[in-house]
């Protein structure tokens, strides 16, 4: 794969007749791929200041994507409210099983979908009688800290884990690929030796593994979030991995938010929502009267860092900052862009690109959690393409990169991705 062209800011700024501040702007709004070389230096990649030069800052129509039927079957564990299963089944792939212990994901899975649901802690699942049947396991297990980490046992110093149970799923299973899903901060937990602890296991019991990160705002989501995905080939198979190539635009919150069915929501106390109505769009607490300020903050208003999700109102020109399990939290606001109200539970859904005849299973409070932690719908379908292409053996070049197996003997602190694409490095 051919290297990006990259630049300093400064040397952007000269090209392309663009202050220095606006190129910040949209290097803070997480538009653009930026490389970083130490600390503080920045390079960018030319083709993406371009673009969003010529093509404004959000481009892409909302969609909800969807491709024909295969043949190749996907076994998924910890399935949540459905988003990567319903991502793949999009993609074209058949999740046959789905196991999850939640009982509200459980009633939101089958109110929608014919999948068989295995309703169980997974630690109590035998997986022994599904071997060889499925082409893919997949699974979005917790991270837990792996204080064992280098000992060298491989499979089995993951007892106690539930990435054990996993690693264990994969094994009796015996799939073709599994792909495993989780926050890009697992790259540098305990300084990178858990992500390098969980590839060694899974190379333990014959898999080749890589790692990709994906900014589902570059997926055709209207929301900025970074996923980790773990992808593994049985070493008896000659398939390469395929990651999805980030598109040239994003799609704005706004135009997720056209004609959304009603729905439940939370709302906000009348004090809230006084203090809310004060913030502009796209602005947070700074933006009310000092007074104010400190009022809303309290102790908050003295302590260092930019507490930017406090009194936050989303903007509906780019996409929607990470949803979060609580649209109305104090730190970790979701306020609609024109209303002032926090998102509700559709709109949550819109966001992670549900379909609108998802149904939600629970209270409203577990609706909002069961969207939160959901992998979105379409990009989901973008990974779901690239393992159908690892199948079948024909890769879309144009949409889709080859990456390389892991090097599970690189130095730490911090696990260093096998390629670099994005802000992964």
């Amino acid at each position: 794969m051919s290297q990006p062209e990259l630049v300093t800011i400064e040397v952007a700024s000269k090209l392309l007749n663009l202050s220095k501040d606006t190129l910040r702007r949209w290097d803070k709004k997480k538009l653009l791929n930026v490389h970083r070389i130490g600390t503080n230096h920045r390079l960018f990649e030319l083709k993406d200041l371009i673009m969003l030069k010529e093509q404004g800052e959000s481009s892409g129509e909302y969609q909800i994507l969807r491709s024909a039927k295969t043949k190749y079957t996907v076994l998924e564990t910890f399935t949540g409210a459905g988003g990567m299963a319903l991502g793949f089944k999009h993609a074209g792939l058949q999740s046959k099983i789905c196991v999850e212990i939640d009982k509200d994901s459980v009633a939101t899975l089958r109110a929608n979908h014919d999948w068989e649901v295995i309703h169980s802690d997974i630690r109590k699942v035998d997986f022994n009688p599904y071997k060889g049947q499925f082409d893919i396991v997949a699974g979005g297990f917790p991270c837990q800290a792996f204080s064992y980490a280098g000992k060298g046992r491989g499979f089995e110093d993951a007892r106690g884990t539930l990435f054990y149970d996993f690693a264990r799923t994969v094994k009796e299973v015996q799939p073709k690929i599994f792909v495993a899903e989780n926050v890009r901060g697992l790259l540098a937990h305990e300084e990178g030796r858990t992500l390098q602890t969980i590839l060694s296991v899974m190379d333990s019991i014959n898999y080749r593994v890589t790692v990709g990160v994906a900014k589902s705002q570059f997926y055709d989501v209207p929301q900025k979030r970074e996923r980790l995905f773990i992808i593994g080939v049985r070493k008896d198979l000659d398939i390469p991995f395929y990651f999805p190539r980030q598109k040239a635009y994003t799609v704005s919150l706004g135009s997720a938010l056209v004609d959304v069915p009603d729905g439940p929501g939370m709302a906000y106390s009348e004090k809230k929502k006084t203090i809310m109505d004060m913030i502009p769009e796209g602005g947070y607490w700074r933006d009310l009267p000092e007074d104010l300020q400190k009022e809303f903050m309290g102790k908050s208003y003295y302590l260092g860092g930019g507490k930017t999700g406090m009194a936050r109102r989303l903007s509906s020109k780019e996409p929607s900052l990470t949803l979060t399990c609580n649209p109305a939290q104090k730190q970790t606001e979701r306020c609609h862009p024109y209303e002032t109200r926090p998102l509700s539970v559709r709109e949550y859904a819109r966001v992670q690109t549900f379909p609108d005849d998802w149904k939600f299973s629970g209270s409203v409070s577990s609706q909002y959690r069961q969207i939160g932690n959901a992998v979105p719908v379409n990009l989901a379908y973008h990974i779901g393409k690239c393992l159908i292409a690892m199948l079948k053996g024909k890769p879309d070049l144009a949409s889709m990169m080859q990456l390389p197996p892991a090097d599970l003997a690189q130095a730490l602190p911090g696990f260093q991705l096998p390629i670099e694409f994005g802000d992964v490095a």
